[in-house]
């Protein structure tokens, strides 16, 4: 694909749906790169306005119709941040007007719409960055050529750990949030698809198979320990064509909050990769461990420079692929069971629910690549296998607003 190339030192005009909740890290990070003169921000799309003070300062155009805001403000560049079931509909009206897109993660909630978000952007010729920031990382090329070059022997399997806390309001701050479906439509926002998702499309990253075709099977345990439909304990393993699994446990109902890694198992020695500090730890035979730090390329930065300077885009939509393989697999496996009352307590005064033992547990998953089942939790079920078959997906006409993430 090639992109019509912007005159240097002009900056490019961004639109971004959705700048409430995770949509102020993206104003904030547009507002960087503004200062540096790469980027202008010409417009907010939103259901609501933003008001000055919310906004901290003056604010650029502002509507509630995406398309025709795009069109308004001559935008080059759309930062998608909005329920994600809108992904696909906004994402296609970005692109039939010729405008590259910033698509939060995940990028769609089922495997259809995203081949069919994915497609309509090939065929409209537009660049499309997906938004997995540790993807960014220059420690994942390093870890990979380290993996080459056999560092750590030959890689038996990957693990991905994720043990954080979330209060039951954060179940209520969107009306899809700990929804697998809102008004008949997909929206499939688990542990392992939404919040821990990088710790997922990391270790696929790491493993060389991000692309779907690299997925030869997959097995899904979910469980919820919040009275919501999605997951909130869950774990993944995913069979690839390279041959090692790739396993991955996650947890909203942690005891603490822990920082989440992914873990390259070597026949001769490990690595630890903590993607939100990008810090890794390599551990080797006949060797003391090392501990290595990386910067970091923002994936905005990254789309600008591929528009300007023609630079590779770090996250296309076919390095993510395999991620919603994954996501397809969940959204076909059986709704989550709910843990039994006996496994989980509130912890006073924090309004959150714990299952003891949990954090262990996701570590474990991770040391051994097992699922939780075979880790001998007892509220744990037999892991669940992705079906043959995907549902098509439904005809959809597109909204025009969008809600904040």
């Amino acid at each position: 694909m090639t992109s019509p190339r912007t005159a240097s030192g002009a900056p490019l005009p961004v639109v971004l749906a959705g700048a409430r909740g995770h949509g102020r890290w993206h104003v904030a990070n547009i507002r960087r790169l503004e200062a540096e003169g790469r980027v202008r921000l010409a417009g907010i799309c939103e259901l609501t306005p933003l008001t000055e003070d919310e906004f901290g300062g003056g604010l650029p155009e502002q509507s509630a119709d995406f398309g025709a805001l795009l069109d308004s403000t001559g935008a080059r560049i759309a930062v998608i941040c909005t329920p994600i079931p809108t992904h696909t509909d906004l994402a296609l009206a970005a692109a039939e007007r010729g405008v590259h897109l910033l698509l939060e993660k995940p990028p769609a909630p089922s495997y259809a719409e995203f081949r069919r978000m994915a497609d309509g952007v090939a065929a409209a010729g537009v660049a499309c960055q997906i938004g997995f920031q540790s993807l960014g990382s220059h420690a994942v090329p390093a870890i990979r050529e380290l993996v080459a070059e056999g560092a750590v022997g030959r890689t038996a399997g990957i693990g991905g750990a994720g043990a954080w806390v979330r209060d039951e309001d954060y179940f209520r701050r969107a009306p899809w949030a700990g929804r697998r479906r809102l008004d008949g439509a997909d929206v499939i926002d688990g542990a392992l698809t939404n919040p821990l998702a990088h710790a997922v499309a990391t270790a696929l990253a790491l493993g060389d198979s991000s692309r779907a075709e690299d997925v030869t099977g997959i097995e899904t345990e979910l469980l919820r320990a919040n009275d919501i439909e999605s997951d909130d304990t869950s774990c993944v393993r995913v069979t690839t064509a390279r041959g090692g699994p790739v396993t991955v446990a996650a947890t909203l109902c942690a005891e603490r909050a822990g920082e989440p890694y992914v873990l390259v198992h070597g026949t001769s020695g490990r690595i630890t990769f903590w993607y939100k500090q990008d810090r890794v730890l390599l551990q080797r035979a006949d060797h003391g461990p090392e501990e290595l730090e990386f910067g970091r390329t923002d994936l905005l930065e990254n789309l600008v420079g591929h528009l300007t300077d023609g630079a590779p885009l770090l996250v296309p939509p076919d390095r993510t692929g395999a991620f919603m393989k994954v996501v397809e697999a969940i959204r076909q496996a059986p709704d989550p069971a709910p843990l039994p009352a006996g496994a989980w307590h509130r912890v006073p005064g924090e309004n959150r629910r714990v299952v003891p033992g949990v954090d262990g547990l996701v570590a474990a998953a991770a040391d051994t690549l097992s699922l939780y089942s075979e880790l001998g939790a007892p509220w744990a079920r037999p892991a669940g296998h992705l079906p043959k078959e995907s549902k098509e997906p439904k005809e959809s006409k597109g909204p025009k607003g969008v809600s904040t993430r």
